[in-house]
C-alpha cells in the first residue's frame, strides 16, 4: 500500500472524526440507536486509533521523554475540566459513576508511563507487570479507560512490525466492547469495534511528521477549545444537564 498519510494529516483526520463525535454526543444524548447518528459515532472511532498510535511514535521519537510525559500531564489537568464541562460531568470525579470521569489525555499520559517502565533495565518483569497493572487501574475513569495505556504499550512494543501492532490494539479494543456491551450500551459498545476502520490510514503513514511543526500545539489548543464549544452548545440544547455516562 503507497505511504501517501504523513503525521500531520493523521492528526487532522483524527481531529476531525474526533469533534464529530463529541459534538453528536452533547446534541443527541443518551445513546440514540438512528443509523445517521450511529454512522456519525462510528466515523468518530478513527480518532483514539491514530491517537495512540502517535503517542508510541512521539514516545519513540521524542529527545525529551520527561518533557513530553510533562506536557500530556499538563494537558490532561486543562482537559479534565474542559472534558467534564463539554458532557456535564462533575468536575470532582466519582460523584455520579466510575466511567468517564476525566478526558482521553489522562489515559494517554499515563500510556507514557506504562512505556516508562516497559523499558526500565533494571525492574524485574514482576516489578513491570504490578507498575502496570496499577497505571491501567489509574487510567479506568478516564474516556477510553485502561485500555488506551494497554493500546499505547501494544504499539510500541511491536513497533516495527504493523501486523501485530494493529493486532494487538484491536485485542485491547474488543475487551474495551465487551465491557461496554455488558454495562453502557450493546449497540454502542459493537460500534468500538470500527476502530479498525483505522488501520487502512495508519498503513497509509509515511513515517514523516508534515512540514508544519506546529502540529503538537494546535492539537493541545484545539482539544480543550472544541470541548468547550461543545459543552456551550450541550447548555444551549439541553440546559445544563448530563449527556453521557458519568453525567
Amino acid at each position: 500500500m503507497r505511504k501517501s498519510l504523513n503525521g500531520n494529516q493523521l492528526k487532522i483526520i483524527a481531529m476531525t472524526a474526533m469533534t464529530l463525535d463529541h459534538a453528536a454526543s452533547v446534541t443527541w444524548p443518551d445513546y440514540p440507536t438512528d443509523w445517521w447518528i450511529l454512522l456519525i459515532h462510528v466515523i468518530g472511532r478513527l480518532a483514539a486509533p491514530i491517537f495512540w498510535f502517535f503517542v508510541a511514535e512521539g514516545w519513540h521519537y521524542t529527545r525529551n521523554r520527561g518533557k513530553y510525559a510533562g506536557r500530556l500531564f499538563l494537558f490532561a489537568i486543562v482537559g479534565h475540566f474542559a472534558y467534564n464541562f463539554a458532557f456535564g460531568i462533575p468536575f470532582l470525579p466519582f460523584q455520579t459513576s466510575v466511567f468517564n470521569q476525566t478526558s482521553v489525555l489522562w489515559a494517554l499520559f499515563l500510556g507514557t508511563g506504562a512505556l516508562y517502565v516497559n523499558e526500565h533495565e533494571r525492574w524485574k518483569q514482576w516489578q513491570k507487570t504490578l507498575a502496570i497493572l496499577a497505571i491501567t487501574i489509574l487510567a479506568f475513569p478516564a474516556d477510553w479507560s485502561s485500555i488506551a495505556v494497554l493500546a499505547i504499550l501494544q504499539l510500541s512494543q511491536h513497533r516495527g512490525n504493523f501486523k501485530r501492532q494493529m493486532t494487538g490494539m484491536m485485542v485491547c479494543v474488543s475487551m474495551y466492547a465487551l465491557v461496554y456491551v455488558i454495562f453502557i450500551h450493546p449497540l454502542y459498545g459493537l460500534t468500538q469495534l470500527f476502530t479498525a476502520l483505522a488501520i487502512p490510514l495508519l498503513q497509509c503513514y509515511s513515517g514523516e511528521r508534515g512540514k508544519w511543526k506546529g502540529m503538537k500545539w494546535f492539537f493541545y489548543l484545539y482539544y480543550p477549545l472544541h470541548l468547550v464549544l461543545c459543552g456551550i452548545l450541550r447548555i444551549a440544547l439541553h440546559g445544563n444537564m448530563g449527556v453521557m455516562i458519568g453525567g
